[in-house]
Protein backbone atom coordinates (compact mmCIF):
# COMPACT_ATOMS: atom_id res chain seq x y z
CA UNK A 1 0.00 0.00 0.00
CA UNK A 2 2.89 2.67 0.89
CA UNK A 3 4.77 1.38 -2.02
CA UNK A 4 1.10 2.58 -4.39
CA UNK A 5 0.90 5.59 -2.50
CA UNK A 6 4.73 6.87 -3.17
CA UNK A 7 4.14 5.97 -6.72
CA UNK A 8 0.99 8.27 -7.12
CA UNK A 9 3.09 10.72 -5.06
CA UNK A 10 5.97 10.97 -7.45
CA UNK A 11 3.65 10.48 -10.66
CA UNK A 12 2.12 14.05 -8.66
CA UNK A 13 5.05 15.70 -8.50
CA UNK A 14 6.34 14.89 -12.20
CA UNK A 15 2.74 16.25 -13.50
CA UNK A 16 3.23 19.08 -11.32
CA UNK A 17 6.78 19.52 -12.27
CA UNK A 18 5.52 19.40 -15.95
CA UNK A 19 3.14 21.76 -15.75
CA UNK A 20 5.29 24.66 -14.40
CA UNK A 21 7.97 23.83 -16.86
CA UNK A 22 5.19 24.10 -19.58
CA UNK A 23 3.66 27.70 -18.29
CA UNK A 24 7.52 29.11 -17.50
CA UNK A 25 8.72 28.49 -20.46
CA UNK A 26 4.80 30.16 -21.82
CA UNK A 27 5.87 33.47 -19.80
CA UNK A 28 9.32 34.05 -20.76
CA UNK A 29 8.11 33.26 -24.41
CA UNK A 30 5.67 35.39 -24.00
CA UNK A 31 7.47 38.65 -22.45
CA UNK A 32 10.10 37.89 -24.98
CA UNK A 33 7.80 38.46 -28.11
CA UNK A 34 6.46 41.33 -26.36
CA UNK A 35 9.69 43.19 -25.82
CA UNK A 36 11.20 42.37 -29.40
CA UNK A 37 8.01 43.93 -30.27
CA UNK A 38 8.59 47.00 -28.54
CA UNK A 39 12.12 47.08 -29.28
CA UNK A 40 11.68 46.53 -32.66
CA UNK A 41 12.14 49.86 -34.39
CA UNK A 42 9.07 50.74 -37.24
CA UNK A 43 10.18 50.45 -40.82
CA UNK A 44 8.46 51.69 -43.64
CA UNK A 45 7.57 48.46 -45.00
CA UNK A 46 5.68 47.84 -41.67
CA UNK A 47 3.99 51.35 -41.95
CA UNK A 48 2.63 51.77 -45.45
CA UNK A 49 2.23 48.17 -46.89
CA UNK A 50 -1.63 47.46 -47.69
CA UNK A 51 -3.90 44.69 -47.77
CA UNK A 52 -5.52 43.93 -51.18
CA UNK A 53 -8.51 45.84 -52.05
CA UNK A 54 -11.71 44.20 -51.96
CA UNK A 55 -13.36 43.33 -55.79
CA UNK A 56 -16.81 41.47 -56.64
CA UNK A 57 -16.13 38.50 -58.87
CA UNK A 58 -18.25 36.19 -60.46
CA UNK A 59 -16.39 33.33 -59.28
CA UNK A 60 -16.72 34.15 -55.64
CA UNK A 61 -19.51 32.32 -53.16
CA UNK A 62 -20.91 29.12 -53.29
CA UNK A 63 -23.28 29.65 -56.86
CA UNK A 64 -20.11 31.37 -58.42
CA UNK A 65 -19.48 30.69 -61.96
CA UNK A 66 -17.06 31.59 -64.54
CA UNK A 67 -17.26 35.30 -66.64
CA UNK A 68 -16.60 33.80 -70.16
CA UNK A 69 -16.30 36.97 -71.86
CA UNK A 70 -13.83 38.24 -68.92
CA UNK A 71 -11.53 34.81 -69.02
CA UNK A 72 -11.27 35.80 -72.85
CA UNK A 73 -10.42 39.73 -72.41
CA UNK A 74 -7.87 38.86 -69.31
CA UNK A 75 -6.39 36.34 -71.74
CA UNK A 76 -5.86 38.81 -74.13
CA UNK A 77 -3.98 41.29 -71.66
CA UNK A 78 -1.96 38.35 -70.76
CA UNK A 79 -0.95 37.35 -74.45
CA UNK A 80 -0.58 41.39 -75.62
CA UNK A 81 1.22 42.66 -72.94
CA UNK A 82 2.29 40.01 -69.86
CA UNK A 83 3.75 37.48 -72.02
CA UNK A 84 6.90 38.94 -73.06
CA UNK A 85 7.80 38.68 -69.55
CA UNK A 86 6.10 35.99 -67.66
CA UNK A 87 5.41 32.58 -68.84
CA UNK A 88 2.50 30.24 -68.21
CA UNK A 89 4.64 27.10 -68.13
CA UNK A 90 1.56 24.78 -66.91
CA UNK A 91 -0.91 25.67 -69.08
CA UNK A 92 -1.27 24.12 -72.69
CA UNK A 93 -2.96 25.84 -75.33
CA UNK A 94 -5.81 23.25 -75.64
CA UNK A 95 -6.84 24.75 -72.15
CA UNK A 96 -8.16 28.06 -74.11
CA UNK A 97 -11.16 25.52 -75.37
CA UNK A 98 -12.48 25.78 -71.85
CA UNK A 99 -12.82 29.46 -71.96
CA UNK A 100 -15.12 29.05 -75.11
CA UNK A 101 -12.32 28.70 -77.79
CA UNK A 102 -13.16 26.47 -80.38
CA UNK A 103 -10.78 23.85 -82.10
CA UNK A 104 -9.52 26.02 -84.98
CA UNK A 105 -8.75 29.04 -83.03
CA UNK A 106 -6.71 27.30 -80.34
CA UNK A 107 -4.63 25.32 -83.55
CA UNK A 108 -4.32 29.09 -85.08
CA UNK A 109 -3.21 30.15 -81.48
CA UNK A 110 -0.82 27.60 -80.89
CA UNK A 111 0.84 28.05 -84.40
CA UNK A 112 1.53 31.34 -84.03
CA UNK A 113 4.17 30.32 -81.10
CA UNK A 114 7.52 29.31 -81.34
CA UNK A 115 7.87 26.36 -79.25
CA UNK A 116 11.27 24.35 -78.35
CA UNK A 117 11.86 21.25 -80.51
CA UNK A 118 14.52 18.92 -82.18
CA UNK A 119 15.43 19.11 -85.69
CA UNK A 120 14.58 15.14 -86.56
CA UNK A 121 17.44 15.26 -89.01
CA UNK A 122 20.55 16.43 -86.49
CA UNK A 123 18.51 16.24 -83.26
CA UNK A 124 19.78 19.80 -82.67
CA UNK A 125 17.29 21.70 -80.29
CA UNK A 126 15.26 23.44 -82.60
CA UNK A 127 11.77 25.66 -82.53
CA UNK A 128 8.82 24.60 -84.15
CA UNK A 129 5.10 26.19 -84.64
CA UNK A 130 3.40 25.22 -81.28
CA UNK A 131 0.41 22.54 -81.64
CA UNK A 132 -2.44 22.18 -79.22
CA UNK A 133 -0.73 19.90 -76.97
CA UNK A 134 2.12 22.09 -76.21
CA UNK A 135 2.24 24.31 -72.98
CA UNK A 136 2.56 28.15 -73.20
CA UNK A 137 6.58 29.00 -73.77
CA UNK A 138 8.83 30.65 -72.11
CA UNK A 139 9.58 34.44 -73.21
CA UNK A 140 13.60 33.71 -72.13
CA UNK A 141 15.45 30.50 -72.67
CA UNK A 142 16.34 30.18 -69.63
CA UNK A 143 16.62 31.77 -66.14
CA UNK A 144 19.90 34.20 -66.93
CA UNK A 145 18.58 35.50 -69.77
CA UNK A 146 15.34 36.54 -68.06
CA UNK A 147 17.29 38.55 -65.32
CA UNK A 148 19.73 40.23 -67.75
CA UNK A 149 16.66 41.73 -69.56
CA UNK A 150 14.46 42.53 -66.01
CA UNK A 151 17.08 44.30 -64.47
CA UNK A 152 18.28 40.64 -62.48
CA UNK A 153 14.59 40.20 -61.56
CA UNK A 154 13.44 37.00 -62.85
CA UNK A 155 9.97 37.70 -63.66
CA UNK A 156 7.82 34.92 -62.07
CA UNK A 157 5.40 32.77 -63.91
CA UNK A 158 1.84 33.29 -63.60
CA UNK A 159 -0.07 29.89 -63.67
CA UNK A 160 -0.32 29.99 -60.15
CA UNK A 161 0.23 33.11 -59.14
CA UNK A 162 -3.09 33.68 -57.59
CA UNK A 163 -2.88 30.28 -55.48
CA UNK A 164 0.81 31.53 -54.29
CA UNK A 165 -0.17 35.01 -52.74
CA UNK A 166 -3.02 35.63 -49.92
CA UNK A 167 -6.26 36.35 -51.62
CA UNK A 168 -4.45 36.19 -55.21
CA UNK A 169 -7.28 37.51 -57.16
CA UNK A 170 -7.78 40.80 -55.66
CA UNK A 171 -3.55 40.98 -55.19
CA UNK A 172 -3.19 40.76 -58.57
CA UNK A 173 -5.54 43.62 -58.91
CA UNK A 174 -4.16 45.69 -56.61
CA UNK A 175 -1.18 45.23 -57.35
CA UNK A 176 -1.86 45.90 -61.35
CA UNK A 177 -3.29 48.99 -60.37
CA UNK A 178 -1.51 50.39 -57.20
CA UNK A 179 1.80 52.12 -59.04
CA UNK A 180 2.54 55.90 -57.52
CA UNK A 181 4.58 57.91 -56.18
CA UNK A 182 6.03 57.39 -53.00
CA UNK A 183 3.85 59.16 -50.35
CA UNK A 184 4.98 62.70 -48.95
CA UNK A 185 4.02 61.55 -45.49
CA UNK A 186 6.22 58.22 -45.77
CA UNK A 187 9.18 60.51 -46.72
CA UNK A 188 8.44 62.16 -43.74
CA UNK A 189 8.26 59.49 -41.14
CA UNK A 190 10.71 57.56 -42.66
CA UNK A 191 13.45 59.75 -44.49
CA UNK A 192 15.99 57.48 -44.66
CA UNK A 193 13.44 55.17 -47.15
CA UNK A 194 14.66 55.17 -50.76
CA UNK A 195 14.02 52.45 -53.53
CA UNK A 196 16.14 50.71 -56.05
CA UNK A 197 17.58 52.89 -58.70
CA UNK A 198 15.06 50.38 -60.95
CA UNK A 199 11.98 49.94 -58.03
CA UNK A 200 8.88 51.62 -58.79
CA UNK A 201 6.68 52.28 -55.31
CA UNK A 202 3.84 49.93 -55.03
CA UNK A 203 2.32 49.72 -51.41
CA UNK A 204 0.90 46.39 -52.40
CA UNK A 205 3.92 44.72 -52.49
CA UNK A 206 6.08 43.61 -49.53
CA UNK A 207 9.18 45.74 -49.73
CA UNK A 208 6.89 48.45 -51.60
CA UNK A 209 8.98 48.37 -54.39
CA UNK A 210 8.50 46.65 -57.31
CA UNK A 211 11.13 46.28 -60.00
CA UNK A 212 8.74 45.37 -62.49
CA UNK A 213 7.10 48.77 -63.81
CA UNK A 214 3.29 49.79 -64.60
CA UNK A 215 2.60 47.31 -67.39
CA UNK A 216 -0.80 48.39 -68.03
CA UNK A 217 -1.93 51.98 -69.88
CA UNK A 218 -5.14 52.67 -70.63
CA UNK A 219 -5.96 51.34 -74.02
CA UNK A 220 -3.18 49.12 -74.07
CA UNK A 221 -5.26 45.77 -75.66
CA UNK A 222 -8.19 46.44 -77.91
CA UNK A 223 -11.30 44.15 -76.45
CA UNK A 224 -13.24 42.49 -79.39
CA UNK A 225 -16.28 42.41 -76.98
CA UNK A 226 -15.84 47.26 -76.78
CA UNK A 227 -15.49 47.06 -73.40
CA UNK A 228 -12.94 50.22 -72.28
CA UNK A 229 -9.65 49.06 -71.69
CA UNK A 230 -9.02 51.41 -68.53
CA UNK A 231 -6.49 50.33 -66.24
CA UNK A 232 -8.64 48.46 -63.55
CA UNK A 233 -10.63 46.83 -66.22
CA UNK A 234 -7.70 45.01 -67.72
CA UNK A 235 -6.04 44.51 -64.24
CA UNK A 236 -9.24 43.14 -62.78
CA UNK A 237 -10.26 40.94 -66.07
CA UNK A 238 -6.12 39.54 -65.92
CA UNK A 239 -6.54 38.61 -62.67
CA UNK A 240 -9.67 36.38 -63.03
CA UNK A 241 -8.15 34.83 -66.39
CA UNK A 242 -4.90 34.06 -63.91
CA UNK A 243 -7.53 32.88 -61.08
CA UNK A 244 -8.48 30.39 -63.92
CA UNK A 245 -5.19 29.19 -64.76
CA UNK A 246 -4.50 28.59 -60.97
CA UNK A 247 -7.91 26.81 -60.24
CA UNK A 248 -9.46 25.68 -63.33
CA UNK A 249 -11.45 23.34 -62.03
CA UNK A 250 -13.03 26.18 -59.18
CA UNK A 251 -16.30 26.15 -60.59
CA UNK A 252 -16.95 22.85 -61.42
CA UNK A 253 -16.13 21.92 -57.96
CA UNK A 254 -18.42 24.13 -56.80
CA UNK A 255 -20.95 22.54 -58.85
CA UNK A 256 -20.36 19.13 -57.57
CA UNK A 257 -20.23 20.17 -54.03
CA UNK A 258 -23.61 20.80 -53.75
CA UNK A 259 -25.22 17.45 -54.95
CA UNK A 260 -22.80 15.81 -52.09
CA UNK A 261 -23.80 17.57 -49.95
CA UNK A 262 -27.62 17.03 -50.15
CA UNK A 263 -26.64 13.32 -50.59
CA UNK A 264 -24.71 13.22 -47.53
CA UNK A 265 -27.85 14.81 -45.93
CA UNK A 266 -30.38 12.48 -47.24
CA UNK A 267 -28.10 9.12 -46.13
CA UNK A 268 -27.71 10.56 -42.49
CA UNK A 269 -31.04 11.37 -42.32
CA UNK A 270 -31.55 7.58 -43.90
CA UNK A 271 -28.80 6.31 -41.43
CA UNK A 272 -30.67 7.36 -38.26
CA UNK A 273 -34.14 6.23 -39.74
CA UNK A 274 -32.67 3.08 -40.43
CA UNK A 275 -31.03 2.49 -36.72
CA UNK A 276 -34.31 3.61 -35.18
CA UNK A 277 -36.37 1.19 -37.12
CA UNK A 278 -33.65 -1.92 -36.17
CA UNK A 279 -33.01 -1.26 -32.87
CA UNK A 280 -36.92 -0.52 -32.00
CA UNK A 281 -37.94 -3.59 -31.45
CA UNK A 282 -34.83 -4.44 -28.37
CA UNK A 283 -34.53 -0.77 -26.91
CA UNK A 284 -35.19 -1.22 -23.59
CA UNK A 285 -38.67 -0.25 -22.63
CA UNK A 286 -38.88 2.88 -19.50
CA UNK A 287 -39.84 1.43 -16.00
CA UNK A 288 -42.38 3.00 -14.51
Amino acid sequence: MSKLLSIRLVAILVGIGFTVAVLWAFVTGATAVIQEGELKPATAEHEFHKHPNKYAWSFDGPFGKWDVQQLQRGFKVYNEVCSACHSLKFVSFRDLEAIGYDESQVKAFAASKQVPGVDPATGEATTRPGLPTDYFPSPFPNAVAAAAANNNAIPPDLSLITKARHDGSNYVTSLLTGYQEIPAELKKEFPDFALSPTGHYNPYFANLGLAMAPPLSAGAVTYDDGTDASVEQMAKDVSAFLTWTAEPSLVKRKQTGWPVLIFLLFATVLAYLSKQQIWAAVKPKKRG
